[in-house]
């Protein structure tokens, strides 16, 4: 069975470094589900493309047909990768309008990879007070570790591979969401504890 994933991007310009983090976080969930036998087709929706529509459905109700087949795509999808643009310390209004046009309980249990891109490292925190909230409101499952990069995370000595690094992680965590099998974390040092008896005979003298 295929498992289908659909990567949305708020990025406004032609090229996007939003788009540009998404499609690095999509490479990377493809690589993990591969790797765990999984076959995987990905989806883009650049939401630049259906900016008008969007804006028309909120007047309207009704969504054109281009429009259509992104929504569908979205909640159809297995897993959802979503990224947007930081505008005054919040999500954009393209990304927010997309999500307004869903039906309600669309999204409910769906597994969703967080990412955000900004000037400055400042806005990084958008996505927690901002992003996070909104699909916890929608009842989405968001894994963990969100991705944000900031103007200095592309292709600095280090700061690129800090941000590989954050990708692999959250890649790792949507995987493992999407294919259902249990978070594992460091072993718990008192799940097997020695018994008493033992270490007290371990140093009585012989």
């Amino acid at each position: 069975m295929t498992t289908r994933i659909a990567v949305v991007s708020a990025g406004l310009s032609q090229p996007s470094s939003t788009r540009l983090l998404a499609d690095r976080l999509a490479t990377a969930t493809a690589r993990e589900l591969r790797a765990a036998g999984a076959e995987v087709e990905l989806d883009f929706v650049d939401l630049r493309d259906h900016a008008r529509d969007l804006a028309d459905n909120l007047l309207t109700g009704f969504p054109a047909p281009a429009l259509r087949t992104a929504i569908d795509q979205v909640v159809g999808a297995d897993g959802l990768i979503a990224v947007t643009p930081i505008f005054s310390a919040s999500y954009s209004g393209l990304f927010k309008t997309f999500f307004d046009v869903l039906e309600p309980d669309s999204l409910a249990g769906k597994p969703v990879l967080a990412g955000a891109t900004g000037g400055t490292e400042r806005h990084s925190l958008a996505l927690e007070h901002a992003v996070r909230p909104l699909f916890a409101y929608l009842r989405s499952i968001v894994v963990p570790t969100a991705v944000y990069a900031a103007s200095s995370d592309w292709g600095a000595r280090g700061a690129d591979q800090a941000l590989n690094n954050r990708i692999d992680r959250a890649a790792g965590e949507f995987a493992t969401q999407i294919l259902g099998k249990p978070a594992t974390g460091p072993a718990d040092p008192y799940d097997e504890p020695t018994p008493f008896a033992d270490l007290l005979a371990a140093n009585l003298p012989r």
